[in-house]
């Protein structure tokens, strides 16, 4: 490779995994530079040489204008590549453990294609120390070859926001890092080609790591303040969002919300710091603390529901609840870590029949990913409750009436995302 990274004759860019994170990044990269995209879903690669994007993060138009980019299932594509980055998934278990399953594949694929000069590059969500500690002896085992000797390794982490139109790779500052200084320098200059918004080079790969998982806990854990809170206002009989538009005009007061908290980052990222934080011997009391408590607001919604239900006298066995939204956030159709399915499967617990409707949920997903059979078109004056759990656009233009019209007389409109105004709900969070 040349000193020049962007300059060089040789530069071609593998990304492993075409997800929400991947193929915008490919698309990108194959605007300026020979790019492979690569994915083990032949049929996630079919979609996108068809110009179709199931994600909704790059449109028809962004795919044919990256007239670099190849999207294949195929390792032997992945060969010539001089540059792999790896944005897999970094999940969590069952047990709120790191799984690191889908990095250790993508590391030993990216390590049986690696050649002299060649770099790595990790943007998937680790705890510090994971790229060189757990990445970098795959990749050496793989190759027969030494970290910053034969190859270096990188770590940029993806701050990608799902279903943000505004905020977008091209205009996030992107925190690049290297295994030795000229890397770094390289892996800088190299995203500063199709960031506009600019870089910002941390002093070590340990430091760009931390930075990413700090990001989501900071945000877990002040949402996890404002449900608390909720929880108090909602005892105390105190409208929470009429509180917080109060507090709201001090010019410092952050403006966080409370709401269920899933995703692919904010519900999952703090475990990675804890989990390493207890390696060394340091058990966390108010990460954890907010993540016990974030988790557990999906079981709290549902008994605040069932006690509405209680109070008019409804029956709750045999009740039917109508839940809109069942993706994380709003206006995306990402499923990964919803924690809606919380508020539904306590509700079920109580002997309720739910019907789920989501307009952006692909229904052989939820039934594949979730155990969940969506209804299409959900019956008018059928539901004892309406629980609105995630704020669509489609929700939002809908006004009271029209959700209404679902329920039956006498039913219950609990508004978990203050979609509407407080004298048109019944219940809030």
């Amino acid at each position: 490779m040349t000193s020049d990274l962007t300059h060089s004759d040789e530069l071609k860019i593998g990304i492993i995994g075409l997800g929400y994170v991947g193929l915008p990044l490919a698309v990108e990269f194959g605007k300026k530079f020979p790019t492979v995209g690569f994915d083990i879903n032949p049929n996630r690669i079919a979609q996108i040489r068809e110009g179709q994007d199931h994600t909704r993060e790059v449109s028809e138009a962004e795919l044919r204008e990256s007239v670099n980019l190849t999207a294949t299932a195929d390792t032997a594509d992945l060969k010539e590549c001089t540059v792999f980055i790896v944005t897999v998934p970094t999940p969590i278990d069952s047990s709120k453990r790191p799984d690191l399953t889908p990095l250790v594949r993508a590391s030993e694929t990216v390590g049986g294609l690696l050649k002299p000069g060649d770099m790595v590059i990790y943007e998937s969500t680790v705890f510090p120390g994971a790229t060189e500690e757990i990445c970098a002896p795959i990749l050496e085992r793989l190759s027969g070859l030494r970290v910053n000797d034969d190859f270096t390794v990188g770590y940029s982490p993806e701050r990608i926001n799902p279903g943000d139109k505004d905020r977008r790779l091209p205009n996030i500052v992107k925190v690049t890092s290297g295994s030795t200084p000229e890397a770094a320098d390289r892996i800088d200059a190299l995203y500063s080609s199709i960031i506009p918004a600019g870089t910002h080079k941390a002093a070590s790969i340990r430091v760009a790591e931390a930075a990413k998982v700090i990001e989501n806990t900071q945000r877990d854990l002040n949402i996890g303040l404002m449900n608390e809170l909720a929880i108090i206002f909602n005892r105390l009989g105190i409208d929470t969002e009429a509180v917080l538009q109060a507090a709201g005009t001090k010019w410092n007061f952050l403006p966080f919300r409370p709401g269920l908290v899933g995703g692919h980052c904010i519900g999952v990222d703090p475990y990675y710091l804890t989990h390493k934080a207890e390696e060394i011997g340091y058990h966390p009391q108010i990460i954890l603390a907010g993540r016990r408590l974030n988790d557990g607001m999906g079981a709290y919604v549902a008994e605040q529901l069932v006690k509405a239900l209680i109070h008019r006298e409804a029956k709750v066995k045999g009740a039917r609840v109508l839940v809109l939204g069942l993706t994380f956030k709003e206006n995306c159709p990402d499923l990964r870590n919803t924690r809606v399915i919380d508020a539904i499967r306590k509700l079920e617990e109580f002997g309720i029949n739910v019907d789920v409707h989501d307009p952006w949920v692909d229904p052989e997903e939820a039934q594949a990913e979730l155990g969940v059979s969506m209804v299409d078109t959900p019956e008018e004056n059928s539901y004892d409750a309406i629980l609105l759990a995630v704020a669509h656009s489609q929700f939002r233009d809908s006004g009271e009436q029209e959700l209404r019209k679902y329920g039956r007389d006498g039913h219950v409109l609990y508004d978990l995302k203050y979609v509407l105004a407080v004298d048109d709900s019944d219940l809030r969070l």
